[in-house]
């Protein structure tokens, strides 16, 4: 399989032949990787296959997937390079591995939140969830997909009431935009800046586990 990313994989114990599980891709935020965002959800390694993809452009002592030209303010190209890209992954993954196609979710926290936010508009459809935390949607995306409707499709939006990356309001916005799109979106606050408090990890664990059967 080529693609452009470094990925991790955990695959259930008691895999059994012939049968397809559901999925989990998991997006960091931007500096970090992707060990980092996939320890949000071992309480969930034998309920679904869970990939960590590594941003591919290097950041200090981590990585992004995307380059920026101020916060809040995406690189276009790049952005649309990064989307393009894990569309492709997302598909040749698909094929390497047994994965039920038809309960992939996205998972991801700021620069990883963008972009399963971005992918779920894009592929419609073909993504069954999201789980975003502390991420925005940027215009070009809002004004390209509002018609679109994701029906069928769940999502989960966390934002910290204290983000000083991108303020709360940013959140409320994420959950309006998709509440037009969507009637099952749920959304919640917590009481910290741009991070994951124990308890929205919990939050976020509990969302996927009762869409791992479903």
């Amino acid at each position: 399989m080529s693609n452009d990313f470094y990925y991790s994989i955990s695959l259930p114990s008691n895999l059994e032949e012939g049968r397809k599980y559901p999925v989990i891709y998991a997006m960091h935020g931007r500096g970090s990787s992707e060990n980092d965002i996939v320890s949000l959800l071992l309480a969930l390694k034998e309920d679904y296959i869970i990939i960590g993809i590594r941003g591919a452009l290097v950041l200090n002592s981590g990585f992004q997937y995307f380059t920026i030209k101020s916060i809040g303010n995406p690189d276009l190209d790049s952005l649309e390079n990064a989307v393009e890209s894990l569309e492709k992954f997302i598909a040749e993954v698909q094929a390497e591995y047994p994965i039920d196609p038809s309960r992939q979710f996205l998972f991801g926290f700021s620069q990883g939140a963008i972009l399963a936010m971005v992918l779920s508009l894009k592929m419609g459809s073909n993504v069954k969830g999201i789980a975003a935390l502390n991420g925005y949607i940027p215009k070009h995306y809002k004004e390209k997909f509002s018609g679109k409707s994701l029906d069928g499709t769940s999502v989960f939006i966390g934002h910290g009431e204290r983000d000083q990356i991108f303020p709360i309001s940013i959140g409320q916005e994420n959950y309006d935009y998709f509440n037009e799109k969507t009637e099952s979106v749920t959304y919640k606050v917590y009481p910290i800046g741009h991070s994951v408090s124990q308890e929205e990890k919990n939050d976020v664990v509990e969302w996927f586990r009762l869409r791992a059967k479903n």
